[in-house]
Protein backbone atom coordinates (compact mmCIF):
# COMPACT_ATOMS: atom_id res chain seq x y z
CA UNK A 1 0.00 0.00 0.00
CA UNK A 2 1.08 3.61 -0.89
CA UNK A 3 0.38 6.19 1.07
CA UNK A 4 0.14 9.81 -0.33
CA UNK A 5 0.26 13.14 1.54
CA UNK A 6 -1.09 16.60 0.24
CA UNK A 7 1.17 19.51 0.34
CA UNK A 8 1.15 22.94 -0.63
CA UNK A 9 3.69 24.09 -3.28
CA UNK A 10 5.27 27.12 -2.24
CA UNK A 11 8.81 27.27 -4.77
CA UNK A 12 9.07 26.10 -7.82
CA UNK A 13 12.50 25.52 -9.97
CA UNK A 14 14.69 23.56 -11.68
CA UNK A 15 17.78 21.28 -10.82
CA UNK A 16 20.36 20.00 -12.86
CA UNK A 17 20.37 16.29 -13.14
CA UNK A 18 24.02 16.16 -13.73
CA UNK A 19 25.95 19.14 -13.05
CA UNK A 20 28.26 18.64 -16.50
CA UNK A 21 24.62 17.96 -18.44
CA UNK A 22 23.00 21.47 -17.43
CA UNK A 23 20.28 21.21 -20.17
CA UNK A 24 18.69 18.27 -18.56
CA UNK A 25 17.17 19.89 -15.63
CA UNK A 26 14.74 18.43 -13.45
CA UNK A 27 11.55 20.31 -12.57
CA UNK A 28 11.58 20.31 -8.38
CA UNK A 29 10.48 22.12 -6.06
CA UNK A 30 9.35 23.62 -2.03
CA UNK A 31 6.50 21.77 -0.85
CA UNK A 32 5.01 22.94 2.47
CA UNK A 33 3.04 19.94 4.61
CA UNK A 34 1.72 21.35 7.16
CA UNK A 35 4.64 23.65 8.49
CA UNK A 36 6.90 20.87 7.48
CA UNK A 37 8.75 22.17 4.26
CA UNK A 38 10.42 19.32 1.86
CA UNK A 39 12.28 18.89 -1.70
CA UNK A 40 9.76 17.41 -4.12
CA UNK A 41 10.36 16.21 -7.70
CA UNK A 42 7.60 18.00 -9.89
CA UNK A 43 8.05 16.19 -13.32
CA UNK A 44 4.91 14.15 -12.86
CA UNK A 45 3.16 17.52 -12.70
CA UNK A 46 4.74 20.26 -15.17
CA UNK A 47 1.58 22.30 -15.00
CA UNK A 48 1.53 22.32 -11.02
CA UNK A 49 1.53 26.24 -9.65
CA UNK A 50 2.81 27.87 -6.66
CA UNK A 51 -0.10 28.21 -4.23
CA UNK A 52 -1.96 24.84 -5.35
CA UNK A 53 -1.99 21.22 -3.75
CA UNK A 54 0.05 18.17 -4.82
CA UNK A 55 -0.06 14.29 -3.56
CA UNK A 56 3.34 13.86 -2.58
CA UNK A 57 4.92 9.81 -2.80
CA UNK A 58 8.47 9.39 -1.50
CA UNK A 59 9.37 12.87 -2.99
CA UNK A 60 7.51 12.75 -5.73
CA UNK A 61 4.51 14.76 -6.43
CA UNK A 62 2.22 12.65 -8.36
CA UNK A 63 -1.05 14.52 -9.10
CA UNK A 64 -2.30 17.59 -8.57
CA UNK A 65 -5.84 18.20 -5.71
CA UNK A 66 -7.44 21.02 -5.05
CA UNK A 67 -7.36 22.30 -1.60
CA UNK A 68 -10.74 21.24 -0.51
CA UNK A 69 -9.60 18.02 -0.59
CA UNK A 70 -6.03 18.55 0.87
CA UNK A 71 -8.07 19.91 3.94
CA UNK A 72 -9.72 16.60 4.07
CA UNK A 73 -7.14 14.50 4.40
CA UNK A 74 -4.59 16.78 6.69
CA UNK A 75 -8.16 16.78 9.04
CA UNK A 76 -8.16 12.65 9.02
CA UNK A 77 -4.37 12.33 9.54
CA UNK A 78 -5.22 14.50 12.76
CA UNK A 79 -8.22 12.93 13.46
CA UNK A 80 -6.09 9.54 13.11
CA UNK A 81 -3.47 11.02 15.09
CA UNK A 82 -5.76 11.02 17.92
CA UNK A 83 -7.60 8.26 18.27
CA UNK A 84 -4.29 6.66 18.51
CA UNK A 85 -3.62 8.26 21.71
CA UNK A 86 -6.94 6.36 23.23
CA UNK A 87 -5.53 2.90 22.31
CA UNK A 88 -4.62 1.13 25.28
CA UNK A 89 -1.34 -0.65 25.34
CA UNK A 90 -1.94 -4.78 26.77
Amino acid sequence: MCLGIPGKVTEIYSEPYIEDLKEHAVLMGKVDFGGIHKKVCLEHVPDVKVGEYVVVHVGFALSRIDENEAKRVFDFLREMDDLSSLETIS
